[in-house]
C-alpha cells in the first residue's frame, strides 16, 4: 500500500528533526514553485528525483468506446514526470 500524505510528512519530520508543519509549509512551497516554473519556462527539475516537464499533445483522431464513431480529439498542453536514471537504478 502507498504512503499517505501524513505518513510522508511523519516519515520526513521523524528523519529530520523538523516539525510536521514544518514539513509540510516546505513541501507546500516546493509544489508551488513547480508549478510556477513549469508554467513559465516549460520544466522543473527535482534532484534526485527526475523533473517535471510541460509537453504540447498534437490533434489526433480516436474513437468514442459506445459508439466506435470517429472523433477528433484536439491539441492540448500536458504535463508530464520524466523519471532520472539514479531512480530507475535505484528501484528496477
Amino acid at each position: 500500500m502507498a504512503m499517505t500524505k501524513s505518513q510522508i510528512l511523519a516519515s520526513l519530520s521523524e528523519s529530520t528533526g523538523l516539525s510536521k508543519k514544518d514539513v509540510a509549509n516546505f513541501m507546500d512551497k516546493l509544489a508551488e514553485i513547480a508549478y510556477k516554473e513549469v508554467k513559465k519556462d516549460g520544466e522543473f527539475p527535482v534532484p534526485g528525483f527526475g523533473k517535471l516537464v510541460k509537453l504540447k499533445r498534437k490533434a489526433r483522431e480516436g474513437r468514442n468506446p459506445a459508439t466506435g464513431e470517429k472523433i477528433t480529439i484536439p491539441a492540448k498542453t500536458v504535463v508530464k514526470f520524466r523519471v532520472s536514471k539514479a531512480v530507475k537504478e535505484a528501484v528496477l
